[in-house]
């Protein structure tokens, strides 16, 4: 099926590693231009744009402090001069800790506050400016089942993530005059490089316990997650908006 995304232009967030990566080189694999953001992953996202210009599409790395405003507006406004106006922005980038909540502290709360709430929104605000200006696009959000259902341990993780809900759906209602879609996609755990990080590297009775609760018996993978983002992002789907999808292997059900 051709999603019709060939030439559109794209920016990922968060995405020099894991997921976003993966993101990004599935656009660049259906014929789009890509920008990876990234913060500190500078060597793979920068890794990452050279092999997605080998598929013949422009690709480039942009860095950017997502709890800075002037560095966020500052990549926009690169990835508006190199690739042109966006017409899809994925909003990957997030910061997570599993801890118990009675032991954590402002300053573990802060850098997931300041990420996946406060960046999230200085990214998605520059960009929609600009594809008010552009004639539209579309608003993809990635977002972690702790933020619909709960979590124990990521108490903190599951309030920035549940903003998400309303973040999507407020955009999809404010925006759609402008021709602007947005839409979300609500995972489990996808195995990743941050993969231990969420389960708290669990040994293998704790990781055959985790799955337990999967009915398909099995972790996410970046290829499981894709397809629907780009889906999402596509023109097929230009009358989807202010949605929560859920890929998850069953993990919670709405």
């Amino acid at each position: 099926m051709d999603l019709k995304l060939s030439g559109k232009n794209v920016l990922v967030t968060g995405a020099g590693q894991g997921l976003g990566r993966a993101i990004g080189m599935a656009f660049a694999g259906e014929g789009a231009n890509v920008a990876f953001h990234y913060n500190t992953s500078s060597d793979g996202a920068e890794a990452a744009a050279t092999e997605a210009a080998a598929l013949g599409v422009k690709a480039i790395a942009v860095g950017a402090n997502l709890r800075d405003g002037d560095s966020v507006r500052t990549a926009v406004d690169d990835v508006v001069t190199q690739l042109g106006s966006i017409d899809v922005l994925v909003n990957n980038a997030a910061a997570t800790q599993s801890k118990p909540f009675l032991e954590t502290t402002e300053e573990d709360w802060a850098p997931q506050i300041g990420v996946t709430v406060e960046g999230t929104l200085r990214i998605t605000q520059a960009v929609a400016k600009q594809m008010v200006d552009g004639g539209g696009g579309a608003i993809v959000n990635l977002m972690g089942d702790s933020g619909r259902v709960g979590e124990s341990r990521l108490l903190v993780t599951a309030t920035t993530r549940s903003t998400t809900v309303g973040l999507t759906k407020s955009l999809a209602k404010e925006l759609a005059r402008h021709g602007i879609r947005a839409n979300a996609v609500s995972i489990a755990l996808v195995q990743t490089s941050s993969l231990d990080d969420h389960t708290g590297h669990a040994d293998e009775a704790k990781m055959k316990k985790i799955l337990s609760a999967y009915p398909l018996r099995r972790l996410g993978r970046a290829e499981d997650v894709t397809p629907t983002v780009l889906l999402l992002a596509s023109p097929l789907s230009s009358w989807t908006t202010g949605q929560i999808v859920s890929v998850n292997g069953g993990y919670t059900m709405p």
